[in-house]
């Protein structure tokens, strides 16, 4: 019907439900975000460095965290079980082979695997950052090499502290100091209490876990932010890895039962867990970075310089041909002219 309604100009079923659900458009902002800003190159990118990486920076950690703890051997032991627990499937007895051949040779890494595990590192430290201030799209400067790098290695060592500091919370929670816990509150023959227990130690691991990745999400960017603007997507991110590694475990024994598992089988699990995990720190990071409040605050990058391109017409003039024209039309003007005024002097 003409003049009735366009039918294109009605918003479609996605724009409906987005326009409904606030929280399906916070989703839709946040995948939009990551593919736009290259989230799945960014990943595969992390699971490169973090194979290249994790293996010296490992038997570095150990042999140093062995000659400091080589009077406590309990507690060394501890933090070790810790990593082996977070650690899905046969990937865990895989690190944990790592992390014994590391203290064993402690004394052998050397000034050679220091600077081996420094270098790997600092390279998979400086793509992490790179890639987390893609996901909140800011602006990425090269900056002074030297002080980039020194940056970099400021955070690879905050990194690793908060990392301790979250193995040791959740050693303490699987560990005797709640079973401490139980027989002080002498609630060790309650029903139900063995329950409890795993639930209360659930949590604790999803809380230091949270924690780490807030502080991943806000600080580690070459541009921090506010670990207010992060706390959601931490938070989400340490619910969706306590999820990723129960559902891993499972993943991880179906694909080292194959012929590749079978000749390759930790460095595929290496590269599979590495990958899912660096999706989902960068999808999270994406996501705290949609929030309307945040990207209310969001870097507005300065509009290109107007450039003014003087226009300069020269006339020539009306030239031969033109001249010959002008000429022909005066001729011919005057020539109706005579005629008209010889046919009014005939009429008088």
């Amino acid at each position: 019907m003409v003049g009735g309604p366009d039918v294109d100009d009605k918003p479609g079923f996605l724009d409906r439900q987005r326009a409904a659900r606030p929280w399906l458009d916070h989703l839709v902002r946040s995948g939009t975000r990551y593919q736009e800003n290259k989230g799945d190159y960014y990943a595969a990118g992390l699971t490169y460095f973090t194979v290249l990486a994790i293996v010296p920076v490992i038997m570095v950690a150990f042999s140093i965290a062995g000659f400091i703890l080589a009077g406590r051997p309990e507690m060394l032991e501890q933090i070790s079980d810790a990593i082996t627990e977070n650690i899905p499937g046969e990937l865990g007895g895989t690190v944990q082979g790592i992390i014994d051949s590391a203290i064993d040779s402690r004394g052998a890494v050397g000034v050679i695997g220091l600077i081996t595990a420094s270098y790997a590192g600092l390279g998979w430290m400086a793509n992490l950052r790179d890639a987390l201030t893609a996901m909140w799209d800011h602006p990425r400067e090269k900056g002074n090499f030297l002080v980039v790098k020194l940056k970099d290695g400021g955070a690879l060592i905050g990194l690793g502290l908060a990392m301790v500091v979250s193995l040791g919370l959740s050693a303490v929670s699987s560990g005797p100091v709640m079973q401490w816990i139980v027989e002080l509150l002498n609630i060790e023959n309650l029903v139900g209490v063995g329950v409890l227990l795993r639930i209360a130690a659930l949590l604790i691991a999803v809380a230091a876990t949270s924690a780490v990745f807030t502080w991943v999400i806000a600080r580690l960017p070459r541009e921090p932010v506010t670990f207010r603007s992060a706390i959601l997507g931490g938070v989400i991110a340490g619910i969706g890895f306590e999820i990723l590694k129960q559902a891993g475990s499972i993943y991880l024994e179906s694909v080292l039962q194959g012929p590749a598992g079978v000749a390759f089988g930790p460095i595929l699990g290496i590269l599979v867990f590495g990958n899912i995990t660096a999706r989902l720190v960068l999808f999270c990071t994406a996501f705290a970075a949609s929030t309307k409040a945040n990207m209310a605050l969001a870097h507005v990058p300065a509009p290109d310089s107007a450039i003014i391109t003087p226009r300069v017409q020269v006339n020539e003039g009306t030239g031969m041909r033109g001249g010959i024209a002008l000429v022909g039309a005066g001729v011919l003007g005057g020539a109706l002219l005579g005629s008209r005024v010889r046919n009014r002097r005939s009429r008088g």
